[in-house]
């Protein structure tokens, strides 16, 4: 490579052999990614080999397109000296920070006098959806403040205009073609160039130049496989496809020089690679093209493609399926190329998915067609992977027979799909959501699920560890018994229980040959990682052994005791070299320096003591902590140490001076675990607390407190690149962190008990953690992934409502996000931000148009649901705002809070401050309530009242006195009744003029937990922790049926809204519907997988031909079903949309006779719950009761038979 580079540019042979012999060189080596490059360039170079180049190398890459076992590709050395870690470095370019954004934005207008000020472009950053996220792209931050002056008037409503890239793209390709016509309209061109001029402009300039930028795209991509840069030598290529980009023509020329393209000498290439990708996508499919050939042949090399059969009848619309279709166009580039591992150009074209439903269909049709004929299978897979990017689900889709090879559909949403018979080659599968689906027969080699199966354990995990080269994975178990798995098949190497207490600590030999393991049996043990021999016991400790670890160079191990001394032992003879005594209480952690020379161990004397390990004494005491010291860790330039302790700090220390540098303090309780990111910047800990920290190492400052976990966090790891880091807790939980931003980018749920740790491979793609549930789980990481960003909640969804027309949900969570969805699709509209807290409750205004939040941050927000921008907050001092709620006329709205008040807000054009605070008293006000009329409220509190309002003027005409404190209360549809809930386990009902008690009913065991009102307010249903719904009669009082199904407390009941269905969610994981005239089951669904989730709201909407009902739910996602009355005894449910989270689900799904699964994959799903015979999904008249519930159970989409229940 060195010597070719050198003869272009005119070297000669002496000289580049001076070179050679002679210098030493650092070679810059540019777009590694756009070189199509695969191999190590140091190997294939030989560099630094005798005799060869001597030189370093600076390598750039977009990691996004180097994959997850990217480091044996930038090693420095050949395979036998690779170890030496140190040779190889890397940085990350991070986005840039809101900070730097705004910096920018003030030097661009200062620079370059754009026709905005720099406060248009931070308005437009704001207020204009997505665009703050596109900016912290550098490329993409220039390019939209060049183009968003054309895009939006900052006079306007900057909020109704939505940013996405492929738009942003769009404008700025538009306007580089106008501004190339105006320069070359203003220069002095020949006769003939200004002929061929003024005939493209004719023509439409813009237009042409478009074509040329897609046609070149094409080529660059058919000819030269995406290589970026086209090297054209007249001479040598003069009638080849470059001639007709780059020849002579005065066409040629002038679009050439309008297009964003750049030369240097022969070598020809767009100004950045994802204009490339833009013009390829723009390829595929250009909206202009589109509608201007609407019944014609398209002019970029394909066909106009409609749907043309019912087999996706549940993906798309009606609409869509109108036209009568026709064979696609094979000469398409989807046709001849995979795009899966081009996540630019499925980006662009996923937007263009959502923006442009004609794409859609074209895709829809390369599927439908893949199933007659194998030529489609490249289109199908790049057309499947472009839909699951642009958020299409396929819930129920009749996808038997597709041929699909290498297509990416990670978190695509496949519920019930029958994919009988597919070819699913080399198909990723990762966090895709296959509940029920149908893949009896299909080809499954190759496919990847992003997981392994866990690794049941005979007792609880106590220690874990890695092999330097990633190649086994060490387990220890708190019974002393250690087993060891290869990860290339997760299959057992060995097993050893020579350990008679529990194992506390596993250490792997840099050298890859030995494993060290200590106990509470007072002993050290190294084994030989490949035979699982005993190659020595290290005896000597006179108590328990809490730590051992290796040096860096392997030949010796370090371990730390309750007798309080620290043992150097030697591990080829397993001779004791220093016994290490200072400490004054148990030694509880030791850790050696990456400088070889010195190791540190921290005790519960409140010290850390440095030692010398080549003399074995004790060079420095660190001494500050206030008590037990239990973890230390070296920088990784091992200049410096941080320190946890139960003092809840964070110390951090010079090892040379043994001064303190910093304290950092925050922390609420015990600090148990520290740990330095691998650049050595920053610091993260944990303990007894719900909180990570994040610590600038230079100043101290904590950069952020990481909310998420509902347990302690026990323990915290970085990844080897630093890009992220996870944290293990009791919430049974691991949390993937963004270190940059503080976000959490993933949740891995799956442990059914307590995670206690948590490490990465030494690749990083891949994590192990362990229980107390006696499992160790294998996660998949994406390395620098940027495919699919997951659309749900981060956080649990606390409230879910419909919009009055059903065209909308909107849901908040607990950490203060709302988001509005479209009904239809389930595409988030927008991402409501401005509450700091959880979100308690969420109203429509009656005419939808805008949405009220109450917060645990004490205030309420006013939200146009138009444009998602915030139009008033009201603000209290006190306490948490509980419940919210509009009249019917939507003039005012009333709100609950802590702080014993009861609120009303005029709402109108302008929003009024608040005028009216009626007091309560004694007690905190839970919740209100308007009257069907708007003129009344009512509001309950825990001091024993339910208190009517009048809602004009906030007067108390009256209290009615109640026996027990009430949760919740709600007005009958007439507003001459309302009914309590209460703890002493009766609805009671009440008449409001008389204040009289009409019906009381006891017939509970157990206190209420919900209630509900029918719309037509004949019905009142009503729970109890007997695990029971009861619906009441309202003119008698009297309990009409009694259902009787779930098998746990059901927290929530809700009306469809004709009244003759209820849907109630319990804590079993269930929601059932029911009959409310003959209080029969109507459906059950099973929303979730295991018992650690549950569903926190329901809402239901109405259509002409269907009901909707939606649930907010405790895993962060909004999941809505359509439900379908067939007969009078029959509901058909099924799931219409979901959105995605970070979780694999494949429970019921069918693998019948599938080909080439592997015994690795084929165990996980098992795991899973994947199953061999397909469920049936109807239950039949006459089956077996147990059997028809435990089916219920085992489907998300069922219909039951009356006479079955």
């Amino acid at each position: 490579m060195i010597a070719k580079q050198l003869r272009k540019v005119e070297f000669t042979e002496p000289q580049i052999r001076e070179l050679k012999q002679n210098r030493k060189l650092i070679l810059i080596c540019d777009g590694y990614d756009e070189s199509q490059q695969t191999h190590n360039l140091y190997t294939s170079n030989r560099i630094n080999l005798p005799g060869e180049w001597s030189a370093k190398m600076v390598i750039s890459c977009r990691n996004d397109h180097i994959g997850a076992d990217y480091r044996d590709r930038f090693q420095p050395g050949d395979r036998n000296s690779r170890s030496d870690t140190s040779l190889f470095q890397e940085a990350v370019i991070m986005p840039f920070s809101l900070g730097q954004v705004q910096d920018y934005i003030d030097q661009y207008v200062f620079v370059h006098r754009p026709p905005w000020k720099a406060e248009d472009y931070k308005k437009a950053l704001e207020l204009v959806p997505n665009l703050k996220d596109l900016v912290k792209n550098p490329f993409l931050m220039s390019l939209s403040l060049e183009v968003l002056p054309r895009m939006v008037d900052p006079r306007q409503d900057m909020s109704a205009n939505r940013a996405t890239r492929v738009v942003l793209y769009d404008r700025f390709i538009e306007h580089w073609l106008e501004r190339g016509k105006k320069r070359l309209g203003e220069k002095n061109l020949s006769p003939q160039a200004r002929a061929a001029f003024e005939s493209l402009s004719d023509e439409g300039f813009t237009e042409n130049g478009l074509d040329y930028m897609k046609r070149l795209s094409v080529a660059i991509y058919r000819k030269q496989n995406g290589q970026p840069i086209v090297r054209y030598i007249r001479s040598k290529d003069e009638g080849s496809w470059k001639d007709a980009f780059f020849g002579r023509g005065d066409e040629k020329q002038l679009l050439r020089e309008s297009c964003p393209l750049t030369r240097t000498g022969s070598q020809h290439r767009f100004i950045h690679r994802s204009l490339l990708e833009y013009g390829l996508a723009l390829a595929v499919f250009d909206p202009q093209d589109w509608k201007e050939n609407a019944s014609q042949e398209l002019t970029c090399t394909r066909r106009r493609s409609v749907d043309s059969t019912s087999s996706f009848e549940n993906v798309h619309t009606k609409e869509e399926t109108d036209l009568v279709g026709h064979e696609p166009d094979l000469n398409s580039p989807l046709a001849w190329r995979s795009f899966a591992q081009e996540p630019s150009v499925i980006q662009f074209l996923g937007e263009r998915v959502q923006q442009e439903q004609s794409l859609k269909r074209q895709l829809l049709e390369y599927i439908e067609h893949s199933k007659a004929d194998r030529k489609w299978r490249i289109a199908a897979a790049n057309a499947i992977t472009i839909l699951v990017h642009a958020g299409v689900q396929f819930n129920d889709a009749d996808l038997r027979s597709v041929r699909i090879p290498g297509a990416d559909i990670s978190h695509g949403v496949f519920e019930s799909a029958r994919m009988q018979g597919a070819d699913l080659r080399h198909v990723n599968f990762h966090c895709a959501w296959l509940q029920h689906a149908n893949l009896s027969g299909s080809q499954m080699t190759s496919v990847r699920f992003g997981e392994m199966p866990f690794l049941d354990q005979e007792n609880e995990v106590s220690a874990m560890a890695y092999t330097q080269d990633g190649m086994s994975l060490a387990v220890g178990h708190v019974s002393g018994r250690m087993n060891v798995y290869s990860t290339a098949n997760w299959e057992r190497q060995w097993t050893q229980t020579d350990h008679s207490n529990l194992i506390s600590g596993l250490s792997h030999s840099p050298k890859g040959s030995q494993i060290a393991s200590c106990s509470h049996d007072k002993t050290v043990r190294l084994w030989d990682v490949r035979t699982g021999t005993c190659c020595h016991v290290l005896t000597g400790h006179a108590s328990v052994v809490n730590c051992v670890v290796y040096s860096p160079h392997g030949d010796r191990v370090a371990s730390a005791s309750d007798d309080q001394t620290v043992l150097l032992w030697n591990t080829d003879t397993g001779d004791c070299c220093h016994i290490l005594i200072g400490h004054t209480h148990d030694a509880l952690c030791v850790v050696y320096s990456p400088r070889v020379d010195q190791l540190a161990s921290s005790s519960a004397d409140s010290t850390v003591r440095l030692w010398d390990v080549t003399r074995g004494g004790c060079s420095n005491v660190l001494r500050g902590h206030g008590k037990t010291v239990c973890s230390v860790v070296y920088s990784p330039h091992g200049n410096q140490v941080a320190t946890g302790s139960h003092d809840k700090t964070v110390r951090l220390w010079d090892v040379d001076t043994g001064t303190c540098l910093r304290t950092l303090s925050g922390h609420g309780d015990w600090v148990t675990k520290v740990a330095f990111s691998p650049k050595g910047a920053q610091i993260a800990s944990v303990g007894r607390g719900k909180t990570v920290n994040l610590w600038d190492v230079v100043t101290g400052v904590r950069q952020h407190i990481l909310y998420g976990h509902t347990d302690n966090v026990n323990a915290v790891t970085y990844s080897p690149r630093g890009d992220q880091f996870a944290s293990a807790c009791d919430d049974y939980s691991v949390r993937l962190w963004d270190p940059e931003t503080g976000e959490c980018r993933k949740t891995l749920s799956g442990h059914t008990l307590q995670v206690k740790f948590v490490i990465y491979s030494p690749k990083g793609n891949q994590i192990a953690s362990g229980s107390v549930d006696n499992t160790v789980r294998l996660w998949g990481v994406e390395i620098g992934s940027s495919r699919h960003v997951s659309d749900g909640h981060k956080a649990r969804v606390r409230s879910v409502k419909f919009s009055p027309r059903g065209n909308r949900v909107v849901s908040g969570d607990s950490h203060g996000t709302i988001r509005l969805w479209n009904a239809e699709t389930g595409v988030c509209i927008h991402t409501l931000s401005g509450h700091s807290s959880g979100i308690n409750c969420l109203a429509f205004t009656p005419e939808g148009d805008q949405v009220v939040s109450s917060s645990d941050d004490n205030t309420v927000r006013i939200w146009d649901a138009g444009t998602g921008e915030c139009r008033r907050t009201m603000d209290s001092p006190t306490k948490n705002v509980g419940s919210v709620v509009y009249p019917p006329n939507g003039h005012q709205h009333a709100s609950s809070k802590m702080d014993n008040a009861v609120r009303h807000w005029g709402i109108g054009k302008k929003v009024h401050s608040n005028s009216r605070v009626p007091s309560v008293d004694n007690d905190r006000a839970w919740s209100v309530a308007f009257s069907a009329h708007g003129d009344q409220t009512v509001s309950d509190s825990n001091d024993k009242i339910v208190r009517i309002w009048n809602a004009e003027i906030g007067e108390l005409p009256r209290i009615l006195v109640e026996n027990e404190s009430a949760f919740t209360v709600m007005y009958s549809l007439k507003s001459n009744q309302l009914a309590p809930a209460r703890d002493d386990k009766t609805p009671k009902l009440w008449d409001i003029k008389a204040g009289t008690l009409l019906q009381t009913s006891s017939s509970l065991d157990d206190y209420l937990a919900a209630i509900a009102y029918s719309p037509q307010g004949n019905q009142l249903a009503s729970s109890g922790h007997d695990k029971s719904v009861r619906l009441w009669n309202m003119e008698t009082g009297e309990c009409s049926h009694i259902l009787i199904g779930h098998s746990d407390l059901v927290e929530i009941i809700s009306y469809s809204p004709q009244g003759d269905l209820i849907a109630t969610a319990s804590k079993d994981m269930t929601v059932r519907l029911w009959d409310t005239t003959l209080g029969q089951c109507r459906g059950i669904i099973q929303v979730f997988q295991d018992r650690v989730k549950g569903i926190n709201g329901i809402a239901w909407s109405e259509s002409p031909k269907f009901n909707y009902l939606v649930a907010g739910c405790e895993d962060g996602s909004v999941r809505m079903w359509q439900v379908m009355t067939k007969d009078r005894d029959h509901r058909d449910i099924h799931l219409r949309w979901r959105t995605t989270t970070a979780e694999l689900n494949v429970k019921g799904m069918c693998i019948k006779d599938v080909r080439e699964l592997s015994k690795l994959n084929r165990h996980l799903l098992g795991q899973r719950g994947a199953v061999i015979e397909p469920a049936h999904p109807f239950h039949k008249a006459g089956e077996n009761p147990s059997s028809t519930v435990k089916a219920a159970f085992e489907m998300d989409r069922v219909s039951t038979d009356a006479s079955g229940e």
